[in-house]
């Protein structure tokens, strides 16, 4: 297993499974269509994601999937306000900005952002540099060879799980070699990204071989198409099989979750830790009386 993870001032242990909460700063989320769009809007769901046990808030201000241009400057006025306002408001949470471009990574970290979520393999050469020189951890994901805000279009790979370990060790082991903190790295598969729906569950299903390169593997599982083909389901009905999905990753290792609905990604969690051993019962009458 991985050893601890430091982000911000927060050092998450070894064994520790830790909610990522969705904050997405854009009005057509595919999944909560501008609920979060507003600003008051984003620290009401950042309040209540911190009261549900999120540990990591992720703010993005671009949509992942094709749709309206979103420049360096928009991205910047969505984002970098809110994270401003949610590190007053909530000193000790770790901030996240999901976003792709060094520029907007600049003055995110300096409104208070501890990590840099680039969900798009490294396509901005400079993102990495600005973690370097500003301490902020960084993911490194696999995005299939996409460039930002593409689908994918037959996909094909030899083996998906061995192109996604290749691809995400090796753009760790360049982020230590520019000087990020090797704590402060995590490595995603991205889940859709540049992937059909088998390629997703087969990463699922084989995920112990992220978890055994050491380094930390956040998944982002959340209510994705391969869930909804999966199950034949919209995105409204996707619950059930995100946070099976979530169960399985846990049980496999993987430390971080990136999650819309965070308490239910909580209770799994839980339960995950205290079946492994790792988290005891809240209570213990059961048989004793």
């Amino acid at each position: 297993m991985a050893g601890a993870l430091r982000l911000g001032g927060h050092t998450f242990a070894p064994g520790e499974l830790v909610v990522m909460a969705i904050i997405n700063r854009t009005p057509d989320s595919f999944f909560d269509r501008g609920a979060t769009y507003a600003a008051d809007s984003a620290l009401r769901a950042v309040e209540r994601a911190v009261d549900e046990g999120a540990a990591i808030i992720d703010i993005g201000g671009v949509k992942a999937g094709p749709g309206a241009d979103v420049d360096v400057a928009e991205e910047i006025r969505r984002t970098v306000d809110t994270i401003a306002a949610v590190r007053a408001a909530f000193p000790e949470v770790v901030i996240s900005i999901d976003t792709w471009r060094a520029e907007v990574a600049i003055e995110a970290v300096a409104a208070g952002a501890d990590l840099l979520n680039d969900t798009w393999s490294g396509v901005d050469p400079a993102l990495v540099r600005v973690a370097a020189q500003t301490g902020a951890g960084l993911v490194c994901s696999h995005a299939g060879g996409l460039t930002p805000r593409t689908r994918p279009h037959r996909s094909a790979f030899t083996d998906v799980v061995a192109d996604v370990v290749a691809t995400v060790t090796g753009l760790a082991e360049r982020a230590v070699a520019a000087g990020v903190r090797p704590d402060g790295i995590l490595i995603d598969p991205a889940h859709d990204f540049g992937k059909n729906t088998r390629h997703s569950l087969e990463v699922t299903r084989r995920l112990d071989e992220l978890t055994a390169t050491g380094w930390p593997v956040l998944v982002a599982l959340s209510n994705k198409d391969f869930i909804g083909e999966t199950l034949g389901l919209p995105v409204a009905e996707r619950l059930e099989g995100t946070v099976a999905a979530t169960a399985v990753s846990a049980w496999l290792g993987a430390r971080v979750f990136r999650a819309h609905q965070v308490g239910p990604t909580r209770r799994v969690l839980d339960m995950v830790a205290s079946i492994r051993g790792d988290r005891p019962p809240m209570a213990t009458r059961r048989g004793l009386a």
